[in-house]
């Protein structure tokens, strides 16, 4: 191959002069030039509490996942710290189901019980909450119904806002409302700020698309539609400038943090969010992108820890800042030992 030259003759430019490999030699030197390195700080754990003590219920489609009362969500919660995650988003899993989704802002409801525990046991980990209506609804849906069976969006607003309200008298840091409802940001930021939680944070899952991967997260949460299925308000696959516009309504709306839903199979919109807010990105690796992974590891096809840590890589190459993982613990032990 012939190589552009220099007035002194000295090759520069391409072969032989440049040699990519030389960059790629050792680990060390691997080491030393990479880009885009997961953190565990950037790792937050999703958990699913469920009433009671001593409760530890395994959901079979979310391997190493399970729904833990408060004492064992706090014994898992403190082991994750240890690791040096960033976080834990919580899900609350109940029977006490009805039309207004009442048990959603219970003061004494599963979430708020769970939050309470977190922060009596250990102050310092972040603790996010799910707000959304799905798992407290005996119809399955994100909001209220209307008259037709058709869900209102207006009306679903207050109760999102006091259920956003309830976690923060509990003591959350971040609250997350993934229902998708138009205007629940503002809606959520008054209802706090006239609480006096002028300072709880809102993440706002902006980009949440109505996905094929979230198969096992409904079983593990029990909130599965009851008729019909989400594509009303949750985000069509093929749009991704909708995502952008989604975003920066939430922006303008008063979210502190954005998001990105699912998170491996949509790195294209994550990239494009990126470069058009300057909020914190977070992306969730959901359940099914898990479970994927899980399910082909213990089938001898893939090797767990590698393509794990190489999807999650991926999202924060994409741009996302936080990374909400059901391997968030495994993954900050992998990335530790890989530093050692």
């Amino acid at each position: 191959m012939q190589a552009s030259t220099t007035q002194g003759g000295v090759f520069t430019g391409a072969f032989p002069a440049v040699r990519h490999r030389r960059l790629r030699r050792t680990e060390g030197m691997r080491r030393l030039v990479r880009q885009a390195v997961p953190r565990p700080a950037q790792l937050v754990l999703p958990m699913f509490a469920v009433e009671g003590s001593g409760v530890r219920q395994p959901v079979d489609a979310l391997p190493g996942v399970a729904r833990l009362s408060p004492d064992l969500l706090v014994e898992e919660a403190r082991a994750a710290h240890a690791q040096g995650i960033g976080g834990v988003l919580l899900f609350g899993v109940t029977d006490g189901k009805d039309a207004e989704a009442s048990s959603a802002h219970a003061p004494d409801g599963v979430v708020q019980q769970a939050v309470r525990a977190l922060e009596d046991a250990l102050p310092d980990l972040v603790v996010i909450t799910d707000v959304c209506l799905c798992a407290y609804t005996d119809h399955g849906h994100c909001g209220l119904l209307d008259d037709h069976g058709q869900v209102a969006n207006d009306p679903s607003l207050e109760v999102l806002a006091r259920t956003a309200v309830s976690h923060a008298d509990a003591g959350a840091d971040v609250v997350a409302p993934s229902d998708m409802m138009d205007g629940r940001v503002a809606a959520i930021r008054a209802a706090l700020d006239d609480a006096g939680h002028e300072d709880v944070a809102i993440m706002s899952y902006s980009a949440k698309y109505a996905s094929a991967f979230y198969g096992p997260f409904r079983e593990a949460a029990g909130s599965a539609p009851g008729h019909g299925d989400r594509r009303g308000y949750q985000m069509d696959p093929p749009n991704a400038r909708e995502a952008v516009r989604e975003v920066l309504a939430d922006e303008a709306e008063g979210a502190d943090m954005v998001m990105v839903k699912p998170a491996a199979t949509y790195l294209d919109v994550i990239r494009d969010v990126r470069q058009a807010t300057r909020l914190p990105v977070a992306a969730y690796h959901v359940s099914g992108e898990y479970s994927m992974v899980k399910a082909a590891a213990e089938r001898g096809w893939l090797d767990e820890r590698r393509a794990m840590l190489e999807t999650l890589t991926a999202i924060v190459r994409a741009g996302a800042d936080i990374v909400i993982t059901y391997a968030a613990v495994d993954a900050a032990r992998w990335i530790r030992e890989d530093d050692q």
